[in-house]
């Protein structure tokens, strides 16, 4: 098994970090997952407030829970309503949100797995994985706090980010699995999630399976002219409408 050795700048980890869908067994010591949040902890939050916490499991705590998820799963106990509104259904995306995620679903399940559009168990099966963190040896749960209102979200996003660099750095992949909102009563029935807390995602934490034919599987950018915009010279105020 080839463990993929730490990388040495904070552009190769933004370059190098993908959502990895395949790990190794192999352990990821506890001190190592520790120094990874203390890095991530320095992520920039509102007021300092860092409204997070996160749920670290691994071994009988880990398999549990999996196997509790994958029970909720295949008996089809899935929230239709959440905590608080992800995203849109699978119908109601606009444009061109639309376009980019059935592009990934292409990438993805055709390219990457080889799956037939209308092969619906092994799509499923694939996405069933989710559940296994992907076989990481480390699954985290991050949670974040209603109180501070919406602005939380983009905290516990920073910390997100934060963790999934730091980890590059130090050679580990990751894979933020939204799909564990769908089954938020499982993981308070497991863990102890605060009352004024709200799942943000599961995380999938661990050294990347590099012979697992996703291993590969990448997705596009769109490029920087497309949604940056830059200003050099005072924009003329546009008149008020009479």
């Amino acid at each position: 098994m080839t463990v993929v050795s730490a990388v040495s700048t904070i552009e190769e980890a933004m370059r190098t970090r993908r959502s990895c869908r395949a790990f190794l067994p192999t352990p990821v010591p506890r001190e190592q997952v520790e120094r990874l949040l203390a890095m991530a902890a320095r992520s920039a939050s509102n007021s300092n407030s860092q409204p997070w916490q996160v749920h670290v499991l691994t071994g009988a705590a880990k398999r549990a829970l999996t196997a509790d998820l994958l029970c909720a799963h295949d008996e089809g106990r899935r929230v239709d309503v959440g905590e608080f509104p992800y995203q849109p259904a699978a119908d109601a995306w606009p444009e061109p949100f639309r376009s980019r995620r059935r592009s990934f679903g292409q990438s993805l399940y055709g390219e990457a797995l080889g799956l037939a559009p209308d092969d619906t168990a092994g799509r499923l099966g694939h996405h069933r994985r989710n559940y296994d963190f992907f076989g990481a040896p480390v699954g985290l749960v991050l949670t974040v706090s209603r109180r501070p209102l919406q602005g939380a979200l983009v905290d516990a996003g920073l910390f997100l980010q934060g963790l999934m660099l730091a980890a590059r750095g130090a050679g580990l992949h990751t894979c933020a699995e939204a799909s564990f909102i769908d089954y938020y009563p499982v993981l308070r029935r497991h863990l102890t999630i605060p009352d004024d807390h709200v799942v943000v995602c599961g995380i999938a934490l661990g050294h990347a399976d590099e012979t697992h034919r996703l291993s590969t599987h990448r997705t596009s950018r769109e490029p920087v002219e497309s949604f940056a915009r830059f200003y050099d010279a005072a924009v003329a105020p546009q008149a008020e409408p009479v």
